[in-house]
């Protein structure tokens, strides 16, 4: 049972705990910097890669060093990196975070190749062998906003693959462009923010409502330290965020969805499969980055 991951490839520099950005030149010492691969699409493959599920990621990156990295370190986690086209001239999506001691993540980000991914760069027979088929940021992957593209979701899951989707950004005019991916999707993952701007609600149920009346079967609205909502044609669930103590929030959205997708390919239902994603971004949160405390993990166990 593969999984694909679909859209945007980042690569993550951190840096903990910071606490203020240097005056002049000066100097600051910290304990922790890492790079890790991350974005919607590949920080998820990475993570469910982690679990142990069989994963392929598809995107677009740059031909240059920071592509270079991140298409080895994916590969080094186990992910099939064969559908991740490379673009001459193009920089590779990147991030700087700066991690404060309580774990916010304030960030510096190049949007890069990302924005270029186009139906043409997918290799479509593996779309329509995928069991799931995980897109991630939809909002920023402007090539995709393709009837051809929505097309071949469809055809997709007419064959049976599930398709679930995360977003990326926080920008009103990206986000709300995304509501045309709705139809073509099974489960939809946006955080609190992102459902209000996709929705034009005034509160999360009423947002809960209204993407499940745009076509998903499952609505997942995260709500950060508050848990998240799980809204289903059976009915609404909250389920609380695990008390742990909290590294980086980095990615924790990643490690919900793998934990989801996960869920529902060990045959949970939509409550179930989250609350295996609650568990997964409480390990990541745990950590630095967006694969920390997932490396080994059985999600048969949680």
């Amino acid at each position: 049972m593969t999984v694909v991951t679909l859209g945007v490839h980042i690569v993550d520099v951190l840096a903990r705990p910071v606490e203020s950005i240097p005056q002049g030149q000066d100097t600051h010492l910290l304990e922790q910097i890492r790079i890790t691969a991350a974005g919607a699409a590949a920080g998820t493959a990475v993570d469910l890669a982690a679990i142990g599920l069989p994963v392929a990621s598809m995107g677009v990156v740059g031909d240059d060093e920071l592509g270079d990295f991140l298409v080895m370190i994916m590969r080094r986690r186990g992910v099939d990196v064969s559908g991740i086209a490379r673009r001459p001239g193009e920089q590779t999506a990147a991030s700087i975070l700066p991690i404060r001691p309580d774990g916010g993540r304030p960030s510096f980000h190049v949007p890069g190749a990302n924005l270029g991914l186009a139906t043409a760069d997918l290799d479509k027979d593996r779309v329509l062998g995928a069991s799931v088929l995980h897109l991630g940021g939809m909002d920023v992957t402007w090539g995709l906003h393709d009837p051809a593209f929505f097309a071949l979701l469809d055809e997709a899951r007419a064959g049976g693959t599930v398709v679930t989707m995360d977003l990326l950004s926080n920008m009103p005019d990206l986000v709300a462009g995304a509501r045309t991916f709705l139809p073509h999707v099974d489960h939809v993952l946006p955080n609190e923010e992102q459902a209000l701007m996709l929705t034009g609600a005034g509160d999360v149920e009423e947002a809960a409502g209204a993407l499940l009346a745009a076509g998903p079967s499952g609505a997942v609205i995260t709500l950060g330290g508050e848990g998240s909502l799980v809204a289903t044609a059976g009915g609404r669930v909250r389920i609380p965020a695990l008390d742990v103590p909290v590294v980086d929030t980095t990615g924790c959205g990643d490690a919900y969805c793998a934990g989801y997708i996960a869920g529902l390919l060990g045959g949970r239902d939509a409550v179930g499969a989250a609350r295996l994603g609650t568990a997964l971004a409480a390990r990541v949160a745990g950590g630095l980055g967006s694969d920390a405390g997932l490396a080994g993990l059985d999600p048969a166990t949680l």
